[in-house]
């Protein structure tokens, strides 16, 4: 398993007239986790597409326990599993940063495409570097 815990705070434009995060902002911070998790792996997004691949999200699930408010500190766990054969699905928690029960969980799908938006096989760039 591949893992990264990335710190999010959660600010104004973040939250809706409740004072609690927007739905969505979750699915934005997934993101921002999986970049950074890509990353620290040797696999910058802009790498990838250099490579001639995109990874686009074909799927995506995200349960809420509870709300996350104004000003608190956040973190988003993010998970590879397994190794991918035709899509790669990365794993989400959000945890308050000073507490472990989970606020959120999820995941989302990518399908592996070719510059003409085509699917291919996971390619060996992206291989080699999960090692799981």
């Amino acid at each position: 398993m591949i893992y990264y815990d990335h710190n999010i705070k959660v600010y104004y434009r973040d939250v809706d007239q409740m004072g609690i995060v927007y739905n969505t902002r979750y699915l934005e911070y997934f993101e921002e986790s999986r970049t950074e998790l890509l990353s620290s792996i040797g696999l910058s997004v802009s790498k990838i597409e250099r490579s001639g691949i995109t990874l686009p999200v074909v799927s995506s699930y995200c349960k809420y326990f509870r709300g996350a408010k104004f000003e608190q500190n956040l973190v988003v766990r993010s998970e590879i599993r397994t190794t991918p054969k035709a899509k790669l699905k990365i794993y989400y928690k959000i945890t308050l940063s000073e507490e472990s029960d989970i606020i959120t969980e999820g995941f989302t799908e990518h399908a592996f495409v070719n510059k003409e938006n085509k699917p291919v096989k996971v390619p060996a760039l992206i291989l080699n570097q999960l090692n799981l």
